[in-house]
């Protein structure tokens, strides 16, 4: 079944050839969050950059579920999360807090992703946050970070910390609050969640099971980039070479997401 559109009007010729391709992009994105489970209703969020607009950005419609965004439903917004168009949705400018933080210190974060996912939690609740058990997190720990929690994320005094924490990491760990990546692309923000994500789920089963956890040595972690650049070949890392068939698969199961 498709997912139902909440407005029939399209902004395919309204918006310039690279917006429009970002917006596919985004709703692709937020379709796949949903796809593999990792949404929490409607209260996190995606935003990605618009291309050639520093201080532009597009955020989901509030109150859409994930699987419901399309393109032309994505609101385009300020680093205040104002809107900036004449879009029938609204936003929640609260829930813009981490990523106007992010957006406005960190140029090459184009794209920037956030879960509440009960394993992600779970692990942002343990003290000695994600451990290198698996192949997995070798990926993730070479770029990762730690943010304390604050309460939630809605005050603007919070964002300095939050940013020093993110530092030039890709990804982030809130403590007590769950997982957020970055990336240049929709890509790069998915694939870095995958790895983070599954890194988490791994700990979290390993952890049940009650037997002695066998860890990765710091030498293997610390040439984990180069390894990781071998595997997936000069291609710019596992983005462009997993994304194509992402949406391949939205395509064949609901290509809504385009419209």
């Amino acid at each position: 079944m498709k997912a139902p559109a909440p407005d029939g009007t399209s902004l395919r010729e309204k918006v310039s050839p690279e917006e429009w391709a970002a917006r596919v992009d985004l709703a692709a994105c937020y379709r796949l969050v949903a796809r593999y489970g990792w949404e929490d209703l409607v209260f996190t969020h995606i935003t990605m950059r618009v291309p050639g607009a520093d201080d532009q950005f597009l955020i989901n419609p509030y109150g859409l579920f994930f699987d419901e965004i399309t393109a032309s439903s994505l609101v385009k917004i300020d680093l205040q999360g104002k809107k900036l168009d004449d879009s029938p949705h609204p936003v929640n400018p609260a829930g813009f807090v981490i990523h106007s933080a992010i957006h406005a210190a960190r140029h090459d974060a184009r794209c920037v992703l956030h879960t509440h996912t009960v394993n992600g939690v779970a692990v942002s609740a343990q003290r000695e946050g994600l451990l290198p058990i698996s192949q997995h997190s070798i990926f993730v720990l070479s770029t990762l970070g730690y943010h304390d929690f604050e309460g939630p994320a809605l005050r603007d005094d919070e964002k300095p910390r939050l940013v020093a924490d993110l530092g030039q990491n890709s990804a982030l760990i809130l403590r007590n609050h769950g997982l957020l990546t970055v990336g240049q692309s929709a890509a790069e923000a998915f694939l870095t969640m995958y790895y983070l994500e599954a890194s988490c789920a791994i700990q979290v089963r390993a952890q049940a099971g009650g037997g002695e956890l066998i860890p990765v040595s710091k030498e293997i972690i610390d040439g984990a980039y180069t390894m990781r650049s071998t595997a997936t070949g000069p291609t710019g890392g596992p983005g462009p070479l997993v994304w194509p068939g992402l949406l391949r698969r939205l395509d064949r199961s609901d290509p809504s997401y385009r419209n």
